[in-house]
């Protein structure tokens, strides 16, 4: 019980209704002695009166007068010339003396403690101002011990009384804890335990209804959240569905395409003029069919093996890009460059950081291509005490607005007409692997540059 909310608020009710009743008991047992010596020194001022009535009274009498207030001795002071006197024999000496017509709260609440902690049965001599101006002061001996036994019971009940209506208190508070959080609390849970089972049953999806503003605005964003993540899922399993279904189409497709691949070099050796001037286009048109069903089928692959790591001379894998793009950039009129220290060794999959490289190459020459210019493709790297840094940059004419604003998406950040903007996401995806980023630095009239970062630490997520 005292692992859950209700219980925890029961214990710490009761706990501070205690406390705070501990902080009542001092000066409740400190106002108990205040009345008891004022009831005392009433009893004293009223068994006096017997002596104004008749100066000479018994021995008897006067003993059962100081009995009765439970005192030794009387002293009423009428005026500064005359005295009554009641008194018996004093068992000890006089141990203290208490003014009661001076005392501060603060005092009084001292002399109580002292009290309560001092043992024994002594002797006291208290001092007060008699009832209704019956005198100038009225003075009494008294026994300590009654009065200190009267103070411990008095705060017994206290005590009791405080455990008592703590107990009730936090009751009361549990039950209200019960009905106004726990409950709706539980039907929370058990809201997010049914649609954990089956989230993409809208059925599941809480309705927001309690009282409290809190749980609330709780649920409307549990509410939200559900909704949200509820379609989602839908969308994922139709693009999951739709995505098997292009890359069944697409391996169907690229085999198709390849076998009419074969064609066309008898295609060109034709002897018709028109054939001769139109097969180029064709081999063109079945060459980038062939690449998209080859990007698609890649990037639909969950297949996708994690990068191998190990010390790569980046010089060599730009070498190799340089060699697999410089004729068809040259071809082009343009020019294929490179800026990397000839030394610089990171921690990368060789094959991948390829396939990253000449993917943001083509990229920039097909751009080239697309504004029907020449330019110049560069290649550069450089490190820091984090990270490598590898750029790839163009004089070209700049991505498209639509092209930047689904930049690395799949299906949607194509460059250029015809394009699937797979090659940028699979290259993201990839330089993510490595624990890396890839990133679009500028895109301008001027010419765009894309940076890849890898980070030197041992840590890959």
């Amino acid at each position: 019980m005292l692992n859950t909310l209700s219980g925890r608020i029961l214990v710490l009710t009761t706990l501070f209704v205690m406390l705070a009743e501990i902080f009542i008991l001092v000066p409740s047992v400190s106002r108990y002695r205040e009345v008891y010596l004022g009831d005392r020194l009433e009893r004293a001022q009223i068994a006096s009166l017997a002596l104004l009535a008749d100066e000479m009274i018994d021995m008897d009498l006067e003993a059962e007068l100081l009995e009765n207030a439970e005192v030794f001795n009387v002293v009423l002071r009428r005026d500064e010339m005359r005295q009554l006197v009641l008194s018996s024999p004093i068992p000890d000496s006089i141990s203290e003396t208490f003014d009661m017509r001076e005392s501060s709260a603060l005092g009084l609440m001292k002399d109580a403690l002292k009290r309560l902690v001092t043992p024994g049965n002594q002797i006291i001599r208290v001092i007060g101002a008699p009832v209704r101006d019956a005198g100038l002061l009225i003075e009494i001996t008294m026994e300590s011990g009654p009065l200190r036994q009267g103070m411990i019971d008095y705060g017994i009940r206290v005590l009791t009384l405080s455990v008592i209506i703590s107990l009730i208190a936090a009751m009361l508070l549990f039950f209200a804890v019960r009905m106004l959080l726990v409950k709706p609390i539980k039907r929370v849970i058990g809201n997010m335990k049914r649609y954990a089972a089956d989230p993409e049953d809208s059925r599941g999806i809480i309705e927001p209804g309690a009282g409290i503003r809190e749980l609330r605005e709780a649920e409307e964003a549990l509410y939200g959240l559900q909704t949200e993540l509820t379609h989602a899922l839908r969308q994922k399993e139709r693009l999951a569905q739709l995505g098997g279904a292009v890359a069944r189409v697409s391996h169907d497709l690229r085999n198709i395409l390849a076998s009419a691949q074969l064609f066309t070099d008898r295609i060109e050796t034709s002897e018709d003029p028109l054939v001769r001037r139109m097969a180029p286009k064709l081999v063109n048109s079945i060459a980038r069919a062939i690449s998209l069903c080859e990007s698609t089928l890649a990037f639909g692959r969950a297949e996708e093996p994690g990068p191998t790591l190990s010390l790569v001379r980046l010089g060599s894998v730009v070498d190799d890009v340089i060699a697999s793009e410089s004729i068809a950039v040259e071809d082009s009129g343009s020019t294929l460059t490179r800026d990397v220290p000839g030394d610089m060794m990171l921690r990368a999959d060789p094959e991948q950081l390829f396939r990253v490289i000449l993917n943001l190459v083509r990229n920039a020459h097909q751009a080239l291509i697309s504004a029907r210019r020449s330019g110049v493709v560069t290649i550069s790297a450089r490190d820091t005490e984090e990270a490598w840094y590898i750029t790839v940059s163009d004089t070209g004419p700049g991505l498209p607005a639509k092209a930047r604003e689904h930049l690395f998406q799949p299906f949607q950040g194509g460059a250029r007409k015809g394009g699937s903007g797979l090659g940028l996401a699979i290259a993201s995806e990839l330089v993510r692997g490595h624990g890396g980023a890839l990133r679009l630095v500028t895109s301008t009239d001027e010419g765009t540059t894309f940076e890849i970062r890898l980070p030197k630490g041992q840590d890959i997520i």
